[in-house]
């Protein structure tokens, strides 16, 4: 079994094809789904697609582009609709100076904010981070020290540097189909030094279809990509990524029943 830690079920182009995207889903080994909340607002009917599918669970948070959008929403707010049972995750939130959509204040109060949640709900943080490795660092640094709290950093992308700053801290780190491009030397490189219990596979469908589906809408389907690429980085057999990356899973995403799902793919 394979799980697929950060995909976008609600998003227009899975909907568009949601029979055949689970379907596909069932054929190819994955077990479980985290459907990721990227606005708060939209909540509601992410959780009504979650509740279609037993082996679908979802998160609750804001997007580093919406975070001036959503400075409403507090603290208690997100605590508050995380104690839905299928709720199993914070965000994602973070820090994005890529796009620059959100003023980085605004994005850093909103990622103390999702820290806070994770913390005092023991859910863990989905982290997403471009081009803001300085900061994300820090931030981490600073929050861990005032209280401990689970995390990943979703589709890892950047520099060693960063995972050595996160990796000391308890953070995962989970792997897109950006690891299988041809232009993704760096890093598969990063990669080798990971210790294979902090791993994560991911889609982040339907965005960054992996290698040979390349320009493709992505699916959870295609993790498998995703894991075999892993497996062949660091040098392991499939089977063995993909039993240690769904115990991961399990591991930091405890409120998953793991007895309902291990032994079923």
């Amino acid at each position: 079994m394979l799980i697929d830690s950060h995909c976008h079920l609600n998003f227009d182009k899975i909907q568009e094809d949601a029979d055949g995207v689970m379907a596909r889903a069932q054929e190819a080994g994955i077990g479980v789904m985290v459907n990721v909340c990227t606005k708060i607002p939209e909540f509601g009917p992410l959780l009504e697609l979650t509740e279609k599918y037993d082996n679908v669970f979802c998160s609750v948070g804001t997007h580093p582009y919406y975070a001036h959008e959503e400075e409403n929403y507090s603290l208690e707010d997100i605590i508050k609709i995380a104690q839905h049972p299928k709720v199993v995750a914070i965000g994602e939130s973070g820090l994005d100076y890529f796009r620059n959509h959100a003023p980085a204040e605004a994005q850093k109060q909103s990622f103390r904010k999702h820290i806070a949640a994770a913390r005092e709900t023991g859910l863990p943080l989905i982290i997403h981070t471009r081009d803001a490795e300085q900061d994300t660092a820090a931030i981490l640094k600073d929050e861990m020290a005032k209280g401990a709290f689970p995390a990943l950093l979703h589709c890892f992308t950047a520099s060693s540097w960063l995972a050595q700053q996160v990796l000391p801290l308890g953070l995962y780190i989970s792997m897109s189909g950006v690891l299988t491009f041809k232009k993704s030397d760096d890093l598969r490189e990063t990669v080798k030094d990971v210790p294979l219990d902090r791993l994560l596979v991911e889609t982040d469908a339907p965005y960054l279809a992996p290698a040979p589906h390349r320009g493709k809408t992505n699916e959870p389907s295609f993790v498998r990509h995703t894991a075999e690429k892993l497996a062949e980085v660091k040098q392991l057999s499939f089977a063995q990524v993909e039993s240690a990356t769904t115990e991961n899973f399990f591991r930091l995403f405890g409120k998953v029943p793991a007895a309902q799902f291990v032994g079923a793919g």
